[in-house]
């Protein structure tokens, strides 16, 4: 794996909203975060997978 997890802040970023809405609703979303100890991760790849499978409402 070349490509380094992103933190929640570049998730939040990516994403375009707070990342207090990320932390607040990352479960409920199924961002497919990953924990690390006590933090989250997030492979970039899996975060683009998981917007292409959005569908909006």
């Amino acid at each position: 794996m070349n490509e380094r997890l992103w933190t929640v802040d570049q998730v939040a970023d990516y994403l375009g909203v707070p990342k207090s809405r990320v932390y607040d609703r990352w479960r409920e979303w199924g961002i497919p975060f990953v924990r690390i100890g006590q933090q989250l991760r997030c492979d970039p790849r899996a975060l683009q997978d998981w917007i292409s499978g959005q569908k909006a409402a």
